[in-house]
């Protein structure tokens, strides 16, 4: 029970994940069926429509722009501020700050991870680990989506007759760019109002949330 609780977070989201996916994949199906009826052709078993471009495109291009988005979260809190938002570290502290601030090198604690306590390359990776793996998480998602996106724009072309188009071609065209900027243009709002709601907004309890007493200007205060 212990174990449940301190990992209550991460368990509670990867179940809504799994619900959301199963049910994605279930509501995606009967839509592609529906429109395989419509165009004379055999519906699909919910295996088969799974391992289709059709279902992979949906999913690539939702989670290239979920890790878009905190990937520039990640890497522009270093540098920029907004006064007032516990989304921001204080104005003061804008950039990589110093080893002090960040316990590493002779600054390292007893409990400090290995490689906060070592030099050159490695303490270099895991000073940016984070940003590192979101980063490349983005771009391998981007080019799934991509790619997956292709396949099922050249099944619509082969199916109206058409002859299919490059990968090359794919990723400059309209298609590509209308679902890719409909998602990013979402998530890039989410966190705008997430920054700029929390300076003037609360939600007792929240670590994403000022105390409720905090001032509106207090900057870089968690609940």
């Amino acid at each position: 029970m212990r174990w449940l609780k301190e990992n209550s977070l991460s368990l509670a989201f990867l179940i809504m994940f799994l619900l959301a996916v199963g049910g994605q994949a279930v509501a995606g199906m009967l839509q592609y069926n529906d429109q395989q009826v419509a165009n004379g052709a055999e519906p699909v078993s919910l295996p088969q429509y799974v391992a289709s471009s059709a279902f992979a495109v949906n999913v690539a291009e939702n989670w290239q722009s979920e890790y878009l988005q905190f990937f520039l979260f990640i890497m522009l809190t270093v540098w920029l501020v907004q006064k007032g938002s516990p989304e921001s570290k204080e104005p003061h502290k804008a950039g990589a700050e110093s080893d002090e601030d960040q316990q590493i090198g002779q600054y390292a604690d007893a409990d400090s991870p290995g490689w906060a306590r070592v030099k050159g390359l490695r303490l270099w990776l895991f000073s940016n680990s984070l940003g590192l793996v979101m980063g490349t998480i983005f771009l391998l998602s981007w080019l799934a989506q991509s790619v997956a996106g292709q396949a099922a724009y050249n099944a619509e072309r082969l199916g109206d007759l058409r002859d299919p188009v490059s990968w090359g071609t794919y990723v400059t065209s309209p298609e590509f760019w209308d679902r890719s900027l409909q998602n990013w243009q979402s998530e890039l709002l989410a966190v705008l109002s997430m920054v700029v709601l929390s300076i003037y907004l609360r939600q007792r309890g929240s670590p994403e949330s000022k105390p409720v007493g905090a001032a509106h200007t207090s900057t870089g205060v968690e609940g």
